[in-house]
């Protein structure tokens, strides 16, 4: 059993390619996330304010620390377009150590040097 602190997937759903890109490089620059995955032509059908709706929208599945889900669900809802964004996280039950260390080391501060 690792001693590695845990990590999260966080889940959640947008409109448009760019929102996706937005909130993705936000996460990153401010280090709550190490890395987010777009995943366009996502096709939802959800029930909303009593009617059912179809929407196209793309899919962020955005890699962190658990520690981070607050940050990140702030982050997202600061930059979301939506008046109530999916946010949705999944804990990773394992992962493989060298990828499991660099989601760990992206995330904190770094002394002027890019990582």
């Amino acid at each position: 059993m690792s001693d590695l602190e845990a990590l999260t997937i966080i889940l959640t759903s947008v409109g448009t390619e760019q929102q996706a890109v937005e909130i993705s490089e936000e996460l990153i620059d401010r280090r709550l996330a190490t890395c987010v995955n777009i995943i366009p032509c996502l096709r939802s059908i959800y029930r909303w304010k009593g009617k059912v709706c179809e929407d196209t929208e793309y899919l962020l599945l955005v890699k962190a620390p658990r520690r981070n889900f607050d940050g990140v669900s702030e982050a997202i809802r600061a930059f979301h377009s939506y008046e109530l964004p999916e946010i949705l996280a999944v804990p990773v039950e394992k992962a493989e150590e060298a990828f499991h260390r660099w989601v760990l080391q992206m995330v904190e501060p770094v002394d002027g040097a890019n990582s």
